[in-house]
């Protein structure tokens, strides 16, 4: 990638951190002022009533610098030939209006649907048809799953539909502590960013970029102790794109050494994965409702074997960007590497068994 991108990155980077930083801190006084809050409950953690709405800040950020970012250029060849603007767009590829349009017309409708959702709870059945039908507009743009054993359109789509439905619903059930989905988001953009850098996915990069400094300006008043939460809109919203950027990008390629690189989105999003089959496990074999909220998340668990709330989130931090990384390096790692990053991956997983149970037994 040319000295050039690396430039146009590092301006997005910062710009969409800083807007989204300003934004937040106006949303969170607006929810004050409206009393759009969280309050205490039962199977929450904080004891007294947080700003919600945080998502809106993340949400209007990222659409108005993708926005700008894929318009700006046009309007400099409009009124005059700047180099940097023909190479610009032609680096996002022939089709990149048509997939901003499907990415964009989904997000939307995930993001009014978690807007609906923290006004006025719905029941599990219409957030799950609300799902569903933003994934469909994804997939109906022209956007889906591509392995080599899926090379049936109509199964690509299923399989799509499927993973943006569990994908959106992982990092909602992951908003659970202070600062746990942002972080985590933003560690698993930075992971696919480094996955998909030795192919030129220009498009892929740039809304990875901004989707990071949304979330990272956000996240600054989402820390522990949070100033304000994201609330499902922003959750869903960033489970929805980080879904559909594994979708996007290009994880194998004729030069890439092993196909088993295609696992990097696994890899970098097996945290709210691993939570949410722990969880889903868990209430099964409990004989309750999988839907039904708890406290047996993984930040819980980890909090009732003696950690703080902020303790266990960088704990799930650092389980995030090892996992990452190893993310990272599939796409550049012959059969061997493959075979030792995977043993890696699940071997961690394990050890956070291995404790968990433990401390159950223990307590």
């Amino acid at each position: 990638m040319s000295e050039n991108w690396y430039l146009i990155f590092a301006f997005l980077l910062a710009m969409t951190f800083a807007t989204s930083l300003l934004l937040t801190e106006l949303v969170r006084r607006l929810a004050l002022k409206w009393r759009f809050m969280d309050h205490p409950g039962e199977r929450k953690m904080h004891e007294s009533p947080i700003p919600l709405m945080g998502g809106v800040a993340i949400f209007t950020t990222f659409y108005a610098w993708l926005l700008v970012s894929f318009l700006a250029p046009r309007l400099f060849l409009e009124f005059g030939s700047e180099w940097w603007a023909e190479r610009f767009l032609a680096g996002l590829g022939e089709n990149a209006g048509a997939k901003l349009t499907g990415i964009l017309a989904g997000g939307a409708l995930i993001f009014l649907l978690g807007v609906v959702d923290d006004l006025k709870v719905l029941t599990p059945e219409v957030k799950l048809a609300g799902q569903i039908a933003a994934a469909l507009v994804l997939v109906l743009s022209g956007m889906r799953i591509e392995l080599f054993v899926l090379s049936s359109p109509w199964i690509g789509g299923a399989v799509t539909v499927l993973w943006i439905v569990g994908l959106t619903n992982s990092l909602n059930f992951l908003d659970n502590m202070d600062g746990l989905a942002g972080g985590i988001s933003v560690i698993a953009a930075c992971s696919f960013f480094l996955a998909v850098q030795a192919h030129e996915q220009y498009l892929v990069r740039l809304v990875l970029i901004i989707f990071m400094g949304a979330v990272a300006g956000f996240l600054y008043h989402n820390l522990n102790p949070a100033r304000i939460f994201m609330g499902d809109a922003g959750a869903m919203f960033c489970g929805y794109i980080l879904a559909t950027v594994a979708i996007m990008g290009t994880f194998h390629t004729e030069q890439t050494p092993s196909r088993v690189a295609v696992a990097a989105p696994l890899l970098a999003l097996s945290v709210p994965i691993f939570d949410t089959m722990s969880v889903v496990y868990i209430r099964w074999r409990k004989g309750e409702s999988i839907m039904k909220g708890d406290k047996r998340h993984f930040s819980h668990r980890l909090v009732r074997l003696g950690m703080s709330q902020r303790q266990a989130v960088e704990f799930i931090y650092l389980v995030a960007g090892v996992t990452g990384l190893g993310a990272a390096l599939l796409p550049k790692v012959g059969l061997g590497g493959t075979i030792i990053v995977l043993a890696q991956t699940v071997g961690a997983f394990l050890l956070i068994v291995l404790l968990m149970n433990a401390g159950r037994k223990n307590g």
